[in-house]
């Protein structure tokens, strides 16, 4: 198995639970905050969304330029889930076509003409992924808080068993 398939079973694994974990997203709770500094729920929910579609972008392009990304907005559950599974979706596609070579070339994440980071996109798609992983466990304590049951992850939860 070469370097750009390792990921493929992992990543599967992730964004089944990510996917489960996405669907109990109380969509009228989007402005919801756990603390005045928080990130609204609803916020948090379209952010995980997106994120697998960031390993795409990264193995078909050379820099994402945060000066023209999106701002967040309030979506129901079902639209976080279409656009999630669309961005799981262009990402497995990434994965499975991606090269040695093209995982070994530079990537960078600017801001207009500054460069914020650069680093191969093998690393890059791995950051992604425990980026993700780091936010869904954010997503877990926020439905945690709104009583929502949370399904398993790595195992059972109070709420479910199996």
């Amino acid at each position: 198995m070469t370097a750009a398939r390792t990921p493929l079973p992992e990543f599967d694994d992730e964004m089944v639970t990510t996917r489960r974990l996405l669907a109990r997203v109380p969509g009228e709770r989007g402005a919801w905050k756990p603390h005045p500094r928080s990130f609204p729920l609803g916020h948090l929910a379209q952010l995980v969304a997106w994120m697998p579609g960031w390993i795409a972008s990264t193995l078909r392009e050379p820099a994402l330029d945060l000066a023209t990304a999106p701002g967040y907005g309030l979506e129901r559950t079902d639209a976080l889930l279409a656009e999630f599974d669309r961005n799981v979706d262009a990402a497995r596609e990434a994965l499975a076509e991606a090269s040695e070579a093209e995982l070994a070339r530079p990537w960078s994440l600017v801001h207009g003409p500054r460069v914020l980071w650069t680093a191969p996109k093998g690393l890059v798609v791995r950051v992604h992924l425990n980026h993700l992983i780091h936010h869904r466990g954010q997503l877990s304590v926020y439905l945690r808080l709104n009583d929502v049951p949370l399904p398993p992850i790595y195992g059972p939860t109070a709420d479910e068993r199996a």
